[in-house]
Parts: C-alpha cells; structure tokens; sequence
C-alpha cells in the first residue's frame, strides 16, 4: 500500500498497446499506479495488470522479452493478485491459433485460444455477459450490464479440472452470433477479462474497483 492508503499497481509494459488507458482507468479506480518493465516492481506490487492489444503472437515476444511470463507465475506462486486484460487474458492459455500458427502462452490455464465461429467479425461493441453466482469481480452489478469487446478470437472452453481442496474457478461466460467464449476468470489470484474495463464506462469502473478491493 502507499502511504496514502492506496494500492500499488504496475502495469506491465511488455510493447502491447492500450496502457496509458489502463493506466487512468486503474488510478481512477482508487490506486496508485506505475507503467514499467520492471521485474522487481511488477513482482514487488500490490496488483499487477497485464494489458494486450493485437496479435497472440506478438503479445507473446513481447511478453517474454521482459520476463512477463516469469513475472506473472512468481507473483502467483506467491498468491498475488493479476489481472489480465483481453489478448493479456488470452496468453494466459496454453496456447493460440491464429492463421493457422500455433503459439505457446503461459499456460496458467490449459486451453486453446481460437478465432470465433462468426459471420461478423471482430466482435466489437457493447455485450452483456452470464456472470456465476458469488462473483467478486462483476459484484454490485445488474445482469444485464453490458461491456465493451472488441476482438475475433477467445477461449471458448474451459478446461482446468477441479482439485479439490482448491475452490473451483468462477467462468464467466459471453456469446456472438450464439458462440459462446469465456469473457471473464476468477481463478485464486488471477483475474481476467476478454472484454475492457477501461473502456466499458462506469460497469467497468466498477470491476476495476472490485479487483482493487481484493489487494487490500
């Protein structure tokens, strides 16, 4: 915490797009919050998000260019908070499949990232999505609140076994065009969402401040 009383996040810069809108979006939330590639300061934070714009491939090499993917299992290792962002949810599969390549992701869950089965793609705009019941992340918020998407290819199964005593992750689930993917993770201490939350106005505002109060 700062001496404020504030948490701590880094977001990690690894070459992606969309981090200053994370930036504003997390420090309007309620947090003090540092853009960096710094291995000490994205392990030693409070919160970590990791952002992504763009191709799995790409978030990849960039990802572990600054031993992002070192970054992310230490800190849950050690049970501390992540949060992924669209393609910085993606990567945290075992794998994507873009134009038919294969790339290896982080593998903090098992699982493929795929193109959806749509006519209209990317999907892009306002959806509402099918959140389980006890979710911490979408607490407070109406069934009916919609979030801001704007990408062709997700998880589109879930896949990680329960192991008990371990609690069973919370899926949240979205469609298009009636294909349903996972739009959003509670997992211990990994979160993530498919959709943006900087970019999904006061709903979105809200989760940030929900994933937020869990730092403390």
């Amino acid at each position: 915490m700062s001496p404020a009383g504030r948490p701590r996040v880094v977001v990690l810069d690894y070459g992606s797009g969309n981090l200053r809108s994370a930036e504003r979006a997390v420090a309007r939330a309620g947090a003090d919050v540092t853009v960096t590639s710094d291995f000490d300061a994205a392990l030693e934070a409070d919160g970590l998000v990791v952002p992504g714009v763009g191709a799995f491939a790409a978030c990849m090499e960039g990802l572990l260019s600054v031993r992002g993917d070192r970054i992310i299992a230490r800190r849950l290792a050690g049970g501390r908070p992540v949060l992924g962002i669209c393609v910085g949810m993606q990567i945290l599969f075992s794998e994507g499949v873009e134009h038919g390549v294969k790339t290896e992701g982080c593998a903090e869950w098992p699982g493929r990232v795929e193109r959806l089965e749509a006519h209209i793609l990317p999907h892009m705009g306002w959806n509402v999505v099918d959140a389980p019941e006890g979710s911490r992340l979408f607490a407070g918020l109406d069934a009916g609140t919609r979030f801001y998407f704007v990408h062709s290819y997700a998880a589109r199964r879930w896949e990680l076994p329960v192991t008990p005593p371990l609690p069973q992750a919370k899926v949240t689930w979205c469609e298009h065009e009636s294909d349903a993917f996972i739009a959003a993770v509670e997992n211990g201490p990994l979160w993530a969402t498919q959709f943006h939350p900087e970019k999904s106005g006061d709903a979105g505002a809200r989760l940030l401040r929900n994933w937020l109060a869990t730092l403390s």
